[in-house]
Formats: C-alpha cells, sequence, structure tokens
C-alpha cells in the first residue's frame, strides 16, 4: 500500500517562511513528476509547482519567485519552500506523486491528505 504523508504547515504571519515535506511509502519501483497543489476554501486545486524525476520544475504563476520545489530521491520525498508568504497563499496544500507500485507496470498518480497552511497577522 503506497502512501503520501504530507506535513510542516502552520500558522505563519505575512513575510515570513515554511517549509512543506511530503513522504512516500510503501512497496515502490519508480517514482516520477511530485508535486504540490492548493486549495482555498471556496476555491478550485490549482497548481503550485511540479519536478519531474530529473528535476526540472514548473511553478504556478503566483508562486514563482517566491517557492522552491525540490525532491530527494532516495527518501522518495518532495518538499516545497515557501517565502515571503502572503495571505492569499492560505489554503490547504497537498502533495501528489506518480508512482510505479512495486509488482505493477503502470504509474498511479497518489496524492497526500493535505496539510493547512494559514498567512495572518
Amino acid at each position: 500500500q503506497v502512501q503520501l504523508v504530507d506535513s510542516g504547515g502552520g500558522l505563519v504571519q505575512p513575510g515570513g517562511s515554511l517549509r512543506l515535506s511530503c513522504a512516500a511509502s510503501g512497496s515502490i519501483s519508480g517514482t516520477k513528476t511530485m508535486g504540490w497543489y492548493r486549495q482555498a476554501l471556496g476555491k478550485e486545486r490549482e497548481l503550485v509547482a511540479l519536478i519531474t524525476s530529473d528535476s526540472s520544475t514548473n511553478y504556478g504563476d503566483s508562486v514563482k519567485g517566491r517557492f522552491t520545489i525540490s525532491r530527494d530521491n532516495a527518501k522518495i520525498t518532495v518538499y516545497l519552500q515557501m517565502n515571503s508568504l502572503k495571505p492569499e497563499d492560505t489554503a490547504v496544500y497537498y502533495c501528489n506523486a506518480d508512482v510505479r507500485p512495486t509488482g505493477l507496470y503502470n504509474y498511479v498518480r497518489y496524492w497526500g491528505l493535505g496539510t493547512q497552511v494559514t498567512v495572518s497577522s
């Protein structure tokens, strides 16, 4: 059973920083793209950042220059460093990963349960 466990959210003041982590566990034979999405109250889920297996990255327009995504392939973990946080960054942040469970040929997209980030003074 493959699981993604995301963590690191919390309450931070505007201009502050947080680092989110998402670790994959279970019997895994391969991992491709990993990423972060977010969903604010009353809004649709939106892309925050993606990182491929060779560490190419893609960011949503609203976070470019402030957020940095990275990964540790040995630990099957993806990180999101969030700097210069704004109140409009408040949302539940979800990680995802395209993972090939051991014994399967295809990759499957898994999601974490989400971690709340609140930016407020």
